[in-house]
């Protein structure tokens, strides 16, 4: 009798722990399912968090906004930190990318498709095109000191200097494009386009062409190389005026730092309405303070530059980016891609609605 009492209040006990592990069966379900995800990391098409978890850290190499937000005190109402990079342009963020030292780049439309191109998954997060890009250009051709060019059909048969994963990389081949030029028609230099790299070289006579700065570079090379023949002419009738803020694809997926860079998108808007708004500020602290130019020479770049144009629909610009893409692959026999594999179209009102724009 003792026997069967026991084995009785053992067979209720296994049927009573039964029902609660199937009761929490659903439950366990979906935190296996959490920390799958988690795991994983944050889905490209799920939502970016409103909140940045304390201890968070941004690496940003975006050197003209930096000196906004740290002039106007913007930075201290981040709840995460920045870390700034003096980094910027395609080379530099490239080689930061592939060594997964920054966490956003700041730099033209051009470097994020080379970015595709050499390996590293990118997404833009940021789109920024500039008023009167016809007008106010941001590259023309230099020629050397005693050349024969005078306008870009003499561009054949000569050296050029040519960056494949920059912006200047771009303008050369459309420059070409546009005179009827084929890339055998010409020498192209591969040559990096650093500060006065390509001046240098046009003034050593070791390349006969190559873009340079539409506004100020341009003065200064003529005022000390036109006596001795060089010139420069515009480029022909092709926007170059689109800038990026950029990530690794990676980023993205790490809660936190896609949260962080949503806020730090916001604060980029702001600070070029600032740069727009302010100008002689803007020429103060930037031109003068930090790049050493003159009060005259600083004046003449803002007057130059056109404003911000931050749209909130990204529809021209991936078409923009599209046929950029499409041309470039056909010149560097490179496979063209979607142009909207590269926009994270979460962020696509970010930077417009942080300053009101419709």
């Amino acid at each position: 009798m003792a026997l069967r009492s026991i084995r009785g209040r053992d067979l209720g006990t296994i049927i009573s722990i039964a029902l609660v592990v199937l009761a929490f069966i659903p439950l366990l379900v979906h935190l296996f399912r959490g920390d799958a995800a988690q795991a994983a990391g944050l889905s490209l098409d799920a939502p970016i968090p409103d909140k940045v978890p304390a201890g968070t850290t941004l690496v940003v190499g975006d050197p003209l906004t930096q000196k906004v937000l740290e002039r106007n005190g913007w930075l201290k109402e981040l709840p995460f930190k920045v870390q700034f990079a003096q980094i910027t342009g395609g080379p530099g963020v490239t080689e930061a990318f592939q060594a997964k030292a920054l966490d956003i780049g700041s730099a033209a439309n051009i470097p994020p498709i080379h970015g595709v191109w050499v390996g590293i998954p990118v997404k833009i997060v940021a789109w920024r095109f500039r008023t009167e890009p016809w007008r106010y250009p941001l590259y023309t051709i230099g020629t050397a000191p005693g050349s024969s060019i005078h306008d870009v059909a003499d561009l054949r048969g000569k050296r050029i200097a040519y960056s494949p994963g920059q912006a200047q990389g771009f303008v050369v081949l459309s420059t070409l494009a546009k005179a009827g030029i084929r890339q055998e028609e010409v020498t192209l230099v591969d040559l990096p386009a650093a500060t006065d790299t390509y001046i240098g070289a046009l003034a050593a006579r070791q390349i006969d062409a190559a873009p340079i700065g539409a506004g100020l570079q341009a003065r200064r090379y003529l005022s000390k190389y036109g006596a001795d023949g060089a010139k420069v002419i515009g480029h022909g009738s092709f926007r170059d005026d689109p800038s990026v803020l950029y990530v690794r694809t990676e980023t993205l997926r790490d809660p936190a730092k896609a949260a962080a860079i949503q806020a730090y998108v916001k604060l980029w808007a702001l600070a070029q309405v600032w740069i727009d708004t302010h100008p002689k500020e803007w020429a103060e602290l930037y031109y003068v303070q930090d790049q050493g130019l003159s009060r005259a020479d600083a004046d003449l770049i803002i007057r130059e530059s056109g404003r911000s144009d931050i749209p909130r629909d990204w529809t021209q610009a991936i078409t923009v980016e599209q046929q950029t893409i499409d041309f470039m692959a056909r010149e560097m026999d490179k496979t063209p891609f979607p142009a909207a594999d590269i926009f994270d179209r979460r962020f696509e009102r970010v930077a417009a609605d942080a300053i009101g724009r419709s």
